[in-house]
């Protein structure tokens, strides 16, 4: 009888674990079935699979709320007699990992920080990758370093100052000098902000920094000297192997010992465009100028992107990505692929994110033009918001920008590195 009721176990354990082997292959293989079919294809799968249910999906961004209802409404267009609900969450304090590992509520994620998506979800595969065939064949796409994880957006965030007073910002190294105290996000409230520190050690990257100080006056070089030279030893300990490594790693030690740690980026923008805040300079999203509301004393023309101004050196800010994702046991997975088309190939889809300025899609066909964003009635009053594009911010503006698989590679030594460093502030 023992040997029986244990031969049963067995048994059960068997097939649950075939079970789940075969639900993760089963989503591999619909992944690998979609990407060979078009939009319109992958809109009639969406349609069999989820007509009459209720989904769940989950992401970073809130926007995907109003994403996914004006999917429904594209699939009712199709079939008017198409009913289903999804609906969307957005976990607080970076608990979208948890959310996801090992789960199969979700049937699409929306997701952001490379260094923990690569080393918690890529390298585990409790994500996969999916690249829409129509995205594939976009007509002049800029999809460089945008598939693998498949990027629906590419955000920025960018050195501002308030312009009123007598103090300058030219060069990237002006942020780090004594007694700024730039105003930016907490590093471990916000994961993406230490992913731009990791990814400035990056040769190509660690080079910009170089450049940057070596187009310094011979008085801010001197300032800076030692700092740099003490960083040569702690390049090699930290296993760096760049020539201009000490670079980096002098910036982000001045950085992290003085930035005044903020909640949030709206609150860096509110105080930023005040008459009071004459001097003051910031890391923020380039997108939060959008919503300053004119008075008396607040002004976006009390702010200037540093990068905009003719002659500036350096770095202009970062970049960090939103992902689109399937869970490796979705329910859903066509549908998933059906909405990851949807959002990342057609400006209708991508709208919720296009709206507005700082956020460049990897298709250009699905971005809106904000290049006059400043203008009213015609007239350029706010020069500020005049976002000047992807491809300006990438080449002129010289953004940092995430990879995943490079932050990854870094984070365990240069994490506590710079957690000392904030940590002795």
């Amino acid at each position: 009888m023992k040997k029986i009721l244990a031969l049963a176990l067995a048994l059960v354990l068997a097939l649950s674990v075939c079970s789940f082997a075969f639900a993760e292959e089963s989503v591999a293989d619909v992944i690998a079935q979609a990407q060979t079919m078009t939009n319109e294809e992958l809109y009639k799968k969406a349609i069999e699979e989820c007509n009459g249910k209720s989904l769940l999906g989950i992401g970073n961004s809130s926007r995907g709320k109003t994403a996914k209802e004006t999917f429904i409404e594209l699939l009712k267009g199709i079939d008017p007699s198409f009913d289903t609900n999804i609906e969307w969450t957005q976990p607080k304090n970076n608990t979208i990992f948890d959310a996801l590992t090992g789960s199969n509520e979700y049937f699409v994620t929306l997701i952001q920080d490379g260094n923990q998506i690569q080393s918690k979800m890529l390298d585990t595969g409790e994500l996969l990758n999916f690249v829409p065939l129509d995205w594939l064949n976009a007509e002049g796409v800029a999809r460089e370093n945008n598939e693998n994880p498949l990027a629906l957006q590419t955000l920025n965030k960018v050195f501002e100052f308030n312009n009123l007073g007598d103090k300058t910002y030219t060069n990237c190294w002006d942020f780090v000098a004594a007694d700024v105290h730039p105003l930016f996000m907490g590093v471990n409230s916000e994961p993406v902000g230490k992913n731009f520190l990791y990814m400035l050690t990056r040769d190509d990257y660690a080079t910009i920094v170089k450049e940057a100080y070596d187009k310094l006056d011979a008085d801010k070089q001197a300032a800076f000297a030692p700092t740099i030279e003490e960083m040569t030893a702690e390049a090699a300990d930290l296993g760096l192997q760049g020539e201009n490594a000490k670079y980096a790693l002098a910036w982000i030690k001045l950085w992290c010992e003085q930035f005044q740690e903020e909640t949030d980026d709206g609150p860096i923008c509110n105080t930023l465009v005040q008459k009071s805040a004459a001097g003051q300079c910031g890391l923020l999203v380039y997108s939060k100028l959008r919503s300053v509301q004119e008075t008396e004393d607040v002004s976006v023309n009390n702010v200037t992107v540093a990068a905009y101004q003719e002659g500036y050196e350096g770095f202009g800010g970062y970049a960090y990505k939103h992902y689109m994702m399937i869970p490796k046991a979705s329910q859903y997975p066509w549908t998933a692929c059906a909405f990851i088309a949807y959002l990342t190939t057609t400006q209708e889809g991508f709208a919720a994110w296009g709206k507005d300025m700082g956020g460049y899609a990897p298709v250009p066909a699905c971005m809106q033009d904000h290049t006059k964003d400043g203008y009213v009635d015609g007239v350029n009053t706010y020069d500020a918001k005049n976002d000047r594009g992807y491809e300006w911010w990438i080449n002129e503006g010289k953004l940092i920008v995430e990879d995943p698989a490079y932050a990854a590679s870094v984070a365990d030594v240069m994490g506590d590195w710079i957690d000392l460093i904030i940590g002795m502030k």
